[in-house]
């Protein structure tokens, strides 16, 4: 390769770097990105398409005992961090080119997640639900009974989880 296209080749390159660097940084101090490292639930009200949610759990029993990421977020360090990385691309994603849900739901990943951490902090109610009496089937063998299909709306605005749309996207 002749040495004028090396250097082509290198200042193309380095631009184009330079350019995602310096788009990313911007992006990431703009959109507030460090708050996104910490707990502190005020920072998943960056964007105003939460104000709704934020305001809903600071008025909801679950405001003295759960943080966003309590619900929201996985056990453990890289789990944790990459769902909020993941979830942070997606929410960043559906909010620039306008294509997010109204209203907002939960992805399939995400019920998953929020199932568990109810079941966690909530485990003798699940087991004394969840375990029949001799005699009672409430719950069909190996199949668990889901929160969110009854408790749609907890930590957040009444309604904002529509139960007609989380029946349809627990069917999937």
């Amino acid at each position: 390769m002749p040495i004028a296209s090396r250097t082509v080749l290198a200042v193309t390159l380095g631009v184009a770097i330079g350019v995602a660097v310096g788009l990313g940084g911007f992006t990431f101090a703009y959109a507030k990105g460090s708050s996104y490292l910490r707990d502190d639930p005020a920072a998943c009200a960056n964007c105003h398409i939460m104000n709704e949610q934020y305001d809903g759990w600071r008025k909801s029993s679950h405001h003295a005992v759960a943080t966003c990421n309590d619900c929201h977020t996985p056990a453990g360090f890289l789990p944790k961090y990459y769902t909020k990385a993941s979830n942070g691309f997606w929410h960043s994603f559906y909010f620039t080119t306008g294509t997010f849900p109204d209203p907002i739901r939960l992805r399939p990943g995400n019920r998953v997640v929020t199932e568990n951490a109810c079941r966690k902090c909530h485990a003798s109610i699940v087991e004394a639900i969840e375990t029949p009496p001799t005699g009672h089937e409430r719950v069909a063998p190996g199949e668990q009974l889901q929160c969110l299909t009854c408790h749609n709306s907890v930590g957040h605005p009444e309604g904002s989880g529509n139960p007609e749309l989380i029946r349809k996207e627990i069917a999937r």
